[in-house]
């Protein structure tokens, strides 16, 4: 498992990079199943609130969906260990809620056991600012009255069950997903505890 480490705005030294590295380490379900570990130390000298001058951002790669934490403080230090946890927290989650909710899966291809969290599915396409572009019929040039960001994603259908793995894993709020059974556009969203909902979207023919 490679661990890298690295700064945006902000000098790591190999001191702060070894503890990194070792801690990192310590979690032995990650050994296996982790192929990288990328840890991004931002600082922000100006911001306006001192707890939130340095972020810190962990995302573990791998075979499987993505897993990322992040948190901010005064102090990479602090927020390394704030996001680790988190992190931790986020794994626990997962494994807690599959526990639970076996019946929904079907097959075993994405299945994780508690200590085995494997890692993320595709980069994020890259953002790009074209000087003119057109998004649903409408061209647009430069940063123009209307602001339109446009995204495209490859999706492949995933179950109940693993779209709320993936969600957990990213620790988001909702995650948007193919329905392997329906082929519907879905949205899964967080509720309250353990709740959630799932919103499917019918396509009607045009009028």
């Amino acid at each position: 498992m490679d661990v890298l480490v690295t700064g945006r705005r902000c000098t790591i030294s190999d001191e702060f990079r070894s503890k990194v590295t070792e801690r990192i380490a310590s979690i032995e379900r990650l050994r296996d199943r982790v192929i990288r570990v990328e840890v991004m130390v931002s600082a922000y000298p100006h911001a306006k609130q001192p707890e939130l001058a340095t972020r810190c951002e962990i995302t573990l790669i791998g075979k499987g969906p993505v897993v990322r934490a992040e948190a901010a403080a005064e102090e990479k230090g602090i927020a390394f260990e704030a996001a680790l946890e988190k992190l931790k927290t986020q794994l626990r989650k997962a494994a807690d809620r599959r526990k639970q909710r076996r019946g929904l899966r079907i097959g075993d291809q994405l299945a994780l056991e508690p200590e085995a969290f494997g890692l993320p599915a595709g980069p994020a396409a890259e953002e790009e600012t074209p000087a003119k572009h057109t998004v649903a019929g409408v061209e647009v040039t430069g940063e123009g009255p209307l602001v339109v960001r446009e995204k495209n994603f490859t999706a492949v259908p995933l179950t109940l069950a693993q779209a709320l793995d993936e969600m957990e894993l990213v620790g988001h709020d909702f995650f948007l997903y193919v329905d392997a059974e329906t082929r519907k556009p879905s949205v899964v969203y967080r509720r309250k505890a353990y709740d959630y909902g799932v919103i499917h979207l019918e396509v009607a023919d045009e009028a």
